[in-house]
């Protein structure tokens, strides 16, 4: 924004053919300062032996945490101050290896300091064990005499709520060493999929030959030659298509080794026993997915847009990429995208706005792309420091959009360093998503109502229709394949590859409708997503958005009360169970309401593209 004015640019592709700069040409401003975690690399190393010198020192509490709240007290109190000191090594191991993968002085550290964790998790391997073997009614006598250990009263609910699921000793011990094996599949799906496929070539806009790649398959799947999005679409399946038995076969043998652990271990069904490290009712995955399987009429409305602005006589499944909106092209630099993102979370309140903007300005982020640097984005929190950003930003409006997510996160890590004991400060992947979502929610909001510029305007709502999509539908529909699968194989039916690609493709014709033509290929889509691998992950992402816009919803009509809630989420951490923090929050994720609050407002966006594009 320029003289409050949005530059619509047409050359940002010719700025990011650049070379890259090194990072000794970037000024100190857009780097993230790792002083604040260590000083030099000599206070480091002093840490790190601090920490070499404690883990022998788990032994005092060997087979004496039973005896008294005191030992056990202790140990809690060793621990933390352990891992408390761990985890700042391995913060600025990680980050000063990702400003440039090619230093292997940096590569060094991170390598020390994971070895370093796994000899701490073997010398404390028996606290667990040693909690769960403590009588119930002892355990609560400990927390009733001691005030200091009743903080950690959380933490040991949920250690011991899972009672019923874990077995002697002996046969724990025999458990831990199938899971290598366990993991089989994963690691097979990985080298098919990322090391032996090969994919075929194809002519790109200009007639030339171009071998396909995945990162080359999702540029051509957004070009706007319709010729380079059908054949890209075509060609990258045909090796899936040349695999497709040993995919099924793979996917299955994760599937049977879910099921092997799920009835070992005393659950009622593999999706129970997944998220109950979360302690999340199967009754909110449910809900999830019928929800949104009885809202997909603004799905198919955005679909049969998408047809008749693309002009297109049948829309197939390569033509749901490639944008809408035509011939606009933003460059936002990064000082006027961290002003417009300190405005647009405004309605949060000043002490929330005051602490975006000292991150923003206290190197909490290091911003530009520069050679050997970590590609992407994320936000590290360290606790009793502050959280970290990498960016790679690009003047783009997905680059303002990410590091409005990225801040949230950081913020999310912040309020709840700054609010919780190190036990209960990091968040559950379950919410991690809710505080990312609700700054880019409050960012588009800002913007349609800040800009007159049609264009603008349709490239906001344009990224939200996509990023739902993607976020809420396509994951719900991973979510609904992942829970079929699953039924199938618990009642002993095998899951082939015909079995996998008839469900697929009828789940797609389900979340697309009738403007679709979904193409045969589309039913090989499952054989190369890796998430299937990591048992029913998928719909915490689509929890999160509906979670995160039911929240900004209410924070932007009730003002104070809303914000207060909200704020105690994000100081939350991990001190109650997720599902209970969210409702605390003011949103109930075992009801419809919050997803049918997002639904609706992707409905919303639908019928403003479409008047705006009339």
């Amino acid at each position: 924004m320029k003289g409050g004015k949005w530059i619509l640019s047409t050359d940002s592709m010719e700025e990011n053919k650049k070379k890259l700069v090194q990072r000794s040409d970037i000024g100190e401003e857009y780097k993230w300062d790792l002083q604040d975690i260590y000083p030099d690399i000599q206070a480091w190393e002093a840490d790190f032996q601090v920490v070499k010198d404690r883990i022998p020192g788990f032994k005092q509490f060997q087979g004496k945490l039973g005896e008294s709240a005191e030992n056990l007290l202790e140990c809690f109190r060793y621990s933390d101050q352990t891992s408390q000191k761990i985890l700042r090594l391995f913060q600025y191991a990680a980050r000063k290896k990702d400003e440039d993968t090619r230093i292997s002085e940096n590569q060094s550290l991170f390598d020390r300091v994971l070895s370093l964790s796994t000899e701490l998790s073997s010398n404390t391997s028996f606290i667990t064990p040693e909690i769960l073997a403590i009588p119930e009614a002892k355990l609560e006598e400990f927390l009733n005499v001691n005030e200091e250990l009743a903080i950690c009263r959380h933490y040991i609910d949920d250690l011991t709520r899972t009672r019923s699921h874990v077995l002697s000793a002996e046969l724990e011990r025999v458990i831990a060493m199938t899971s290598e094996m366990g993991s089989a599949p994963n690691q097979i799906f990985v080298m098919l999929n990322n090391a032996d496929i090969k994919y075929p070539a194809i002519k790109d806009e200009d007639g030339n030959e171009v071998e396909l790649t995945k990162g080359r398959y999702i540029k051509f799947t957004q070009s706007k030659d319709r010729r380079v999005r059908k054949d890209a679409f075509e060609a990258f399946y045909v090796p899936y298509e040349n695999h497709k038995n040993t995919m099924a076969t793979t996917l299955a043998s994760k599937v049977k080794g879910s099921i092997f652990y799920t009835k070992v271990r005393n659950y009622n069904s593999t999706l129970e026993a997944s998220l109950d490290d979360d302690n999340i009712p199967v009754s909110v995955y449910d809900n999830l997915i019928q929800t949104v399987s009885d809202n997909l009429e603004p799905m198919y409305k955005y679909m049969k847009l998408r047809k008749k602005v693309l002009g297109v006589d049948e829309l197939h499944m390569y033509d749901v990429n490639v944008s809408i909106i035509k011939d606009v092209d933003i460059k936002i630099p990064f000082e006027e995208a961290k002003e417009t993102i300190i405005k647009a979370v405004a309605p949060l309140g000043k002490e929330y706005q005051e602490i975006l903007r000292n991150g923003l300005t206290s190197h909490w982020v290091d911003v530009y792309e520069t050679e050997g640097k970590t590609s992407g984005a994320y936000s590290a929190g360290v606790y009793g420091v502050h959280p970290y950003v990498l960016m790679n930003y690009n003047d783009t409006l997905d680059s303002m959009y990410t590091l409005a997510h990225e801040m949230g996160h950081a913020l999310h890590s912040h309020f709840s360093s700054e609010a919780q004991p190190f036990l209960y400060h990091r968040y559950k992947i379950f919410l991690a998503e809710v505080a990312s979502t609700l700054n880019e929610i409050l960012l588009m909001d800002y913007l349609v109502k800040n800009t007159k510029d049609k264009g603008f305007k349709l490239a906001v709502l344009n990224h939200f229709l996509e990023q739902f999509r993607g976020i809420v539908y396509r994951q719900t529909l991973f979510a609904e394949f992942e829970r079929m699968i699953h039924q199938k194989a618990e009642s002993g039916q095998p899951l082939t590859h015909e079995l996998l690609g008839k469900l697929y493709y009828e789940l797609n014709q389900k979340y697309y409708g009738p403007d679709m033509v979904v193409d045969p290929q589309i039913s090989l889509e499952w054989s190369r997503i890796p998430h299937f691998y990591y048992g029913f992950y998928v719909y915490k992402y689509a929890t999160g958005f509906s979670a995160a816009t039911a929240l900004a919803q209410r924070i932007l009509e009730e003002g104070q009360p809303a914000i207060e809630n909200y704020l105690s989420f994000l100081k939350a951490g991990n001190s109650d169970y997720p599902i209970n923090i969210l409702k605390k929050a003011g949103v109930d994720m075992s009801t419809p309401e919050p997803i049918e609050q997002a639904l609706n407002k992707f409905k919303d966006a639908v019928a403003e593209v479409e008047k705006l594009l009339t």
